[in-house]
């Protein structure tokens, strides 16, 4: 047995008396650590600076880095399942320290391609592995609370942000005097990126490594006192029985919710990220000028992260009590109002805004954190990490359908800069049709046809197999 052992998924069963809630955390660890993603913005000017390239080829480090996200959570999610949360979790942070690593070589060699290979290939496969890892666990601990479960771990995904921007902000000016962390246009030196890079890589393995240690899986035959499975069994569209990964790609059902978080996510991503320019060029005074400062504008940013957070844990648990389906058609059919709203009056006051913004980006956090919830009623526990993996899919494209249907229509409308609430207009209501695509796909969902259901046999085989 080589030391690397400890990672096999045999020695992560908990044993008894061991409090579910201490998986969450574990999970969180994680989460918080990957969600970092969100905050490249933050160094997105530096980097344009010291390799003189234009915006959207530091851009598209981001872009590689979602898709592969997408991908390697399809691709990988059965090896997931396989090996248990603990070597995934451990995997995941391997990858994500080493992206980190390689994208500094490139910084300090001025090589934007190892930029790319770092952060956005190797980097988006540690960001894949690492969003599923822990999906499947919380279920399994929570089967009387999937959404609760799943949005607290989730949650950490969307709050990154809220820890790595200050964070980097705050090291970029200790490794380069010329950096002011107030000024959202200040920029910093190719050496300053190089340490930031090195510290947050070390520093993420090393969170991430307290979720590798806590985390546990139950065991066999384990339930949460008081659980009634028979009370479950009861809820629309929630099944149990179990589907296979391979047998769930076949249906349906799978293919309808693909579209609807497809659609809530391009929606949202949308806004996102361009939501700093986006609230100066609605508020523009007579004389061009916007009248939403700089600092308020990312202010503004900030708020929309703690939407987004929020949003994933306040909205998938409200789920655990009205069910999946209907909190899925509030998403998107309130969603399809607010974009309208936004498009028509949105411009008018400034509080407005910012609330029709917030709700807005909050349904686009809650969309990610139901979505294991709602595949747990639909094909059982049995893979579901596995086929959250391969739903993934749906963000790699959205993740680059959103930002280019807004951009698209900007670039059409003027420059940076000169922009006003109307250029936004075509986008918004174009959103309002992606929406209400999604809507529809989320209302033809039903229950799964019994002739994909696994035999139980064949489950407890394929179980003890693996």
């Amino acid at each position: 047995m080589g030391i690397l052992s400890v990672l096999d998924r045999e020695h992560t069963v908990a044993p008894p008396g061991y409090s579910r809630w201490l998986i969450p955390p574990a999970a969180l660890a994680v989460h918080l650590c990957i969600g970092q993603a969100y905050a490249t913005s933050v160094y997105k000017t530096s980097l344009v600076k010291h390799f003189d390239a234009s915006q959207t080829a530091i851009g598209v480090i981001f872009s590689i880095a979602i898709v592969m996200l997408g991908l390697s959570a399809a691709v990988g999610g059965t090896w997931v399942e396989r090996n248990g949360p603990r070597k995934a979790m451990f995997t995941s942070a391997c990858f994500w320290a080493a992206g980190f690593g390689v994208g500094a070589l490139g910084i300090g060699t001025g090589q934007l391609w190892l930029v790319y290979l770092g952060y956005g290939v190797i980097g988006g496969i540690g960001l894949g592995i690492g969003y599923i890892s822990p999906v499947s666990t919380l279920i399994k601990w929570f089967p009387d609370r999937p959404g609760l479960a799943t949005g607290l771990a989730i949650m950490g995904f969307g709050g990154g942000a809220l820890v790595a921007s200050p964070l980097s902000r705050q090291l970029l000016g200790l490794y380069d005097d010329n950096y002011d962390p107030g000024n959202s246009a200040s920029v910093a030196g190719g050496h300053a990126l190089v340490a930031l890079f090195l510290t947050l890589g070390i520093g993420y393995f090393l969170v991430m490594m307290f979720g590798v240690v806590n985390i546990r899986v139950p065991a066999d035959g384990w339930k949460p006192d008081g659980f009634d499975p028979s009370t479950v069994q009861a809820k629309t569209l929630v099944t149990t029985a179990n589907v296979s990964a391979a047998n769930a790609i076949r249906t349906p059902q799978f293919w309808l919710l693909w579209i609807v978080l497809a659609c809530n996510v391009t929606a949202g991503i949308g806004i996102l990220e361009q939501a700093s320019p986006m609230i100066q060029d609605f508020f523009r005074g007579a004389d061009g000028r916007s009248t939403v400062a700089v600092a308020a504008a990312s202010g503004f940013v900030g708020l929309l992260s703690i939407f987004n957070m929020g949003g994933r844990f306040a909205w998938s648990t409200t789920s655990d009590l009205i069910g999946r389906k209907p909190i899925y058609a509030m998403y998107l059919g309130v969603g399809i109002v607010l974009y309208a709203l936004l498009a028509t009056v949105g411009h008018n006051n400034t509080a407005i805004f910012v609330l029709l913004a917030a709700v807005i980006i909050s349904f686009y956090g809650g969309g990610f954190a139901t979505v294991p919830a709602y595949l747990r009623d639909l094909f059982g526990g049995y893979q579901v990490g596995a086929i959250h993996g391969r739903l993934l899919t749906a963000w790699s494209v959205a993740g680059v359908a959103g930002p280019l249907i807004v951009n698209g229509f900007l670039d059409r409308e003027g420059k940076p800069g000169t922009l006003t609430a109307s250029a936004y207009r075509p986008a918004l209501f174009t959103m309002v049709g992606v929406l209400a695509v999604g809507f529809v796909a989320n209302l033809l969902i039903r229950p799964v046809a019994d002739r994909y259901h696994e035999k139980t046999a064949g489950v407890e085989a394929k179980e003890a197999a693996q």
